[in-house]
């Protein structure tokens, strides 16, 4: 982590600041091993690989950091030769691109493809996930000026609450243990006046039934999560020539997703690229522990909950998508935006 942006982090006891106790090894700025003390309390929080960790490394969401760890750099658009996370990215938040002055936080990172958007941005990014698939994104985004990364949890995060501008959560709140409660701590980290953008799986009778891998999931998500990518892999390439055959069909990249082969031909991808992405998503599929989609009239709920404003939603490809604002009031004040 980068020295500067220690101010930007709290300590999960007690929420008084942090300082550097312990330095072990240096690069620059950056503090790769060492240790954070709390000013108030005297807790401790380590930083190891340039991280802060406020979680065990191992937790729940360890399949996450399997998979990202694997698949580092798969999804980014620098790699797949594609655009699907940039198009995601400004698709989904209709932020612009230059946010230069801001900040901007990132709940659920994953390896980081879409903190490499948002720091593209020339915001101050601060980038979470709770497993430690964060050391990916580090490798790849944590050296960047403005870019903190974090392993942190979403019901106890380590940030002062109303400092941030901005703030978007794609493909992370369907698989926590209380989705709800994890976007109700979502508003409370923005500024007034501060955007959210959140997605999450939506959830129809006919969608659950015909989805293939909620049959199989209650056999593979307690399975270690490195069994269980062997034997995703041995699957994809057993049924890898059948599924070139099925994408021949009109929408025949929708039958393979109901074989368990996760199939992205629509976005363009072909051969080995094709392959990597089908690797990873059908394991993203069968391994989280939690995989919770949600009803649009339950995220209309959450807005409302969170008197959030000018709230919009919409069906993606992706699922459901919540964009809206923090009201300008503090106790029933009009604040100033900052």
């Amino acid at each position: 982590m980068n020295e500067h942006h220690l101010g930007l982090l709290v300590c999960l006891r007690c929420q008084a600041g942090l300082r550097l106790s312990v330095v072990e090894k240096r690069e620059g700025r950056s503090i790769i091993e060492g240790t954070l003390a709390c000013i108030r309390c005297g807790t401790t929080f380590s930083i190891s690989g340039g991280v802060p960790r406020f979680v065990p490394r191992e937790n729940y969401a360890s399949g996450f950091g399997l998979e990202w760890t694997r698949h580092a750099r798969t999804q980014y658009d620098s790699y797949s030769g594609i655009t699907a996370s940039e198009q995601r990215f400004y698709g989904q938040t209709h932020w612009p691109r230059c946010l230069h002055g801001e900040f901007v936080l990132e709940v659920g990172s994953g390896s980081g493809r879409f903190t490499e958007q948002a720091a593209n941005t020339g915001a101050t990014v601060v980038s979470f996930d709770y497993s430690y698939a964060v050391d990916a994104n580090y490798a790849s985004n944590g050296t960047r000026e403005n870019v903190l990364i974090v392993q942190a949890d979403v019901y106890a995060m380590p940030f002062r609450p109303g400092i941030f501008d901005r703030l978007f959560c794609f493909g992370m709140l369907q698989h926590t243990p209380d989705p709800a409660g994890a976007f109700a701590a979502l508003p409370k980290m923005l500024k007034p006046r501060g955007s959210l953008c959140a997605d999450v799986y939506k959830a129809t009778l006919i969608r659950t039934i015909l989805q293939t891998k909620y049959y199989v999931r209650p056999f593979t998500r307690r399975m270690s999560p490195d069994r269980l990518y062997g034997l995703v892999k041995a699957w994809v390439d057993l049924m890898w020539p059948v599924a070139r055959v099925i994408r021949l069909l009109p929408k025949g990249y929708a039958i393979n997703w109901r074989l368990l082969v996760a199939d992205y031909s629509f976005l363009g991808l072909e051969g080995d690229m094709l392959k990597e992405w089908s690797y990873l998503d059908t394991f993203d599929m069968l391994a989280p522990r939690y995989d919770a989609p949600q009803r649009i009239a339950t995220v209309k709920r959450w807005a409302a909950e969170a008197d959030l404003q000018d709230a919009e939603i919409e069906y993606t490809p992706h699922g459901i998508v919540l964009r809206g604002m923090v009201p300008a009031v503090a106790g029933g004040v009009e604040v100033e935006a900052a």
